[in-house]
């Protein structure tokens, strides 16, 4: 009776035994990329099939596939993040140009000053990180752009409270409908992976909610600005062209270098 019950302890013990497997929603991509490696954004690859399990552990739902990002989307994604971080810098050194004269004119502003510029360090700090994360190199244009930015923010802070407020409308209305156009994409993305039948991964979906935050807090600097005046500076809509003319070129330098 001992040897059988032992017997049917090991049984029972070997039938039972199987092993967890991970599920890495998020698999590393080809390593031959010279460029980026987006280690964590996946789309799709066929799960092993190979591990017999029990019935009562097997789920009954089809098992989507996922595979890499393709070198489209990878080369968008490496021009995105590029261009978000430089634009997210020269936001900060803009913000940081503009606030002593202007505080010094109108010390009331000083909070709404703080705020913005804390917003937009965090967007900054946001892309500095995936940069880092995603192996991106900035922009060559970074010395070039500090420059600008800090240019442009002092300048139209001299001008006054209403050439400030004129800025921030022109840049926060280029910058949103910059991000927006990105979301766009990466929803595309997501419609067609589901379309067939393909599993999206965390940090595509994670990527989407981000881009969506910081474009909303985007367009509240352009509401803001609105409603201290923006449009009331003078020569609005020259300065308005200007700076809107000027972002388009440097987002469009930014994705290329």
């Amino acid at each position: 009776m001992d040897a059988a019950a032992t017997l049917r302890s090991v049984y029972r013990s070997t039938c039972l035994h199987h092993i967890s497997i991970s599920d890495f929603l998020l698999p590393a991509l080809n390593r031959s990329s010279p460029r980026l490696r987006y280690a964590s954004i996946t789309t799709s690859s066929a799960p092993p099939a190979t591990e017999p399990k029990p019935e009562t552990l097997t789920s009954t739902s089809k098992a989507k596939r996922r595979r890499p990002l393709s070198q489209e989307q990878r080369e968008f994604l490496d021009s995105a993040l590029r261009v978000n971080q430089a634009g997210e810098l020269a936001a900060t050194l803009i913000y940081t140009a503009q606030t002593p004269p202007l505080v010094n004119a109108h010390p009331h502003l000083r909070p709404l000053m703080q705020h913005m510029y804390d917003q937009e360090a965090g967007h900054f700090s946001t892309f500095n990180a995936l940069l880092a994360r995603h192996r991106i190199r900035p922009t060559a244009m970074y010395p070039v752009w500090k420059f600008a930015a800090t240019a442009l923010g002092w300048s139209t802070a001299v001008m006054g409270r209403e050439a400030a407020m004129a800025c921030t409308e022109a840049v926060e209305t280029e910058i949103g409908g910059h991000y927006n156009g990105q979301v766009r994409v990466l929803l595309k993305w997501m419609r067609e992976m589901e379309e067939r039948g393909e599993e999206i991964g965390e940090e595509v979906r994670d990527l989407v909610e981000t881009l969506k935050r910081i474009r909303d807090e985007e367009l509240e600097h352009l509401d803001t600005a609105v409603e201290h005046d923006a449009k009331d500076a003078g020569g609005y809509s020259i300065l308005n062209k200007v700076i809107r003319g000027g972002c388009r070129g440097a987002i469009w330098i930014s994705e290329k270098i």
